[in-house]
């Protein structure tokens, strides 16, 4: 458990904040690249409690500016979008992408333009996202390059939705292997009958409920086992799925081919991005891509349906605290439902938001099943220390090699969890 000091010093995401200081110390996701389309109007963007407007140019380039307008501080939501950037409509000052400005039409001096800047942020674009930093510029890390980013579109297939709850909360979830069995009872029943890597990966963990769990630091976070004895027709076998946590808020998921990250808009708000791959299929393109988001729960309309998205979130006519979710307690009575859910993100949404939107640690009962919680509290904590004492927090550094940051799944027969993990093998090849 944690006492509401650390708790706090964990979840708070603001600039003034531990936290919220290490947070900007990372590159972290903020939109779907086909979201910012090039020339059309500016997009409202919230990132660690701050109002931001996100734009594309006509030439493709994408930017993201403070909402404040850098003279008097309208609001750059209201500016003209035009080929070359944003035009403020109070008093006509323009600005590029890159900060850059263009024309102050109020100001007789044709010199004072290239005396000042915007107020912008640096942004790449990269795995079908757009990604920015808030902290300092001088201090900018590496932008980290999973081999993911790198694959034709096709082969990646990405989403967003929204929750109203702190994103340590969300993560959460990603590190409790336990839970699945239980929670996600019926989609992994229905898991068998579907032919879908992501479900044949995932339908054996109903068959033991209690794993045996491990956990190792990283510089990066950590990496979390889950080790199942299961005994069924298949024969007798352990298997091991084993989770990377990446600070601040990325899991590469056991099946080797998900990452989640969850990105704390504010201290009760996160925006949660999938993003699938393959190395062989174009699971982005039908059929493939809507079998795998009806399977998982993201197709527009379930997160539409849910509440799930920017439009919908909060509202009175969708599923959440306020309603129980809505949760169909007829199903768990008369037709075997376990949760009284309809899918695997409906079922993760509820029990995270449920607990509230910043949930109280300091009361929670751990257990053996609970060793993910307890390092992704340190790693977190951690991170927060780091940075208020003006040191890097984890993962910022330029010598880690992310192509060997992996979630991976696979029988030990005799082995250890840990020479499924590259990184691992990779060490023990050279004698360390």
């Amino acid at each position: 458990m944690l006492n509401n000091e650390s708790n706090a010093r964990m979840c708070r995401v603001g600039g003034d904040q531990p936290m919220g200081i290490a947070l900007r110390h990372y590159w972290l996701p903020v939109l779907l690249a086909d979201e910012l389309v090039a020339g059309a109007d500016p997009m409202q963007v919230e990132l660690l409690g701050e109002r931001l407007v996100a734009y594309r140019d006509a030439s493709g380039q994408p930017g993201l500016f403070s909402e404040a307008c850098l003279h008097r501080g309208a609001s750059m939501m209201l500016a003209r979008a035009e080929p070359e950037g944003l035009r403020c409509i109070y008093h006509g000052w323009k600005f590029a992408v890159d900060g850059t400005v263009l024309d102050t039409p109020n100001v007789a001096d044709p010199r004072f333009k290239d005396r000042i800047k915007g107020r912008v942020y640096p942004v790449r674009e990269a795995g079908s996202l757009i990604w920015a930093y808030l902290g300092p510029k001088d201090q900018a890390p590496e932008f980290p390059r999973w081999p993911w980013m790198d694959l034709p579109d096709a082969q990646r297939l990405v989403t967003r939705h929204v929750q109203e709850c702190n994103f340590v909360q969300v993560i959460e979830g990603l590190v409790d292997s336990s839970h699945l069995g239980l929670l996600h009872m019926n989609g992994l029943k229905a898991s068998s009958d579907v032919d879908l890597g992501y479900a044949q990966k995932i339908h054996s963990m109903q068959k033991n409920l209690a794993p045996q769990l491990d956990a190792d630091d990283t510089d990066f976070g950590f990496y979390y086992a889950a080790l199942r004895d299961i005994d069924d027709g298949a024969g007798a076998r352990t298997e091991a799925r084993v989770a990377a946590f990446v600070a601040p808020c990325i899991v590469l998921n056991p099946n080797g081919d998900i990452a989640t990250l969850s990105v704390p808009l504010a201290d009760h708000k996160t925006a949660f991005f999938h993003v699938f791959w393959s190395t062989k299929e174009d699971i982005n393109r039908e059929p493939l891509r809507s079998r795998q988001l009806e399977f998982v729960g993201l197709t527009p309309q379930i997160l539409d349906g849910f509440g799930l998205t920017d439009a919908t979130l909060g509202r009175a006519d969708r599923p959440s605290s306020r309603n129980h979710f809505m949760q169909d307690r007829a199903a768990m009575r008369e037709r075997g439902s376990w949760s009284g859910m309809p899918g695997l993100i409906e079922e993760d949404v509820a029990v995270s938001v449920s607990a509230g939107p910043l949930r109280d640690r300091s009361q929670e009962v751990l257990s053996s099943a609970d060793i993910g919680m307890v390092r992704l509290y340190r790693a977190l904590l951690a991170c927060a220390d780091a940075a208020q004492n003006r040191q890097p927090p984890l993962g910022i550094s330029r010598d880690i090699d992310w192509s060997r940051v992996v979630g991976v799944n696979g029988v030990l027969n005799g082995r250890g969890w840990r020479d499924l993990v590259p990184a691992y093998a990779k060490r023990s090849e050279a004698g360390g």
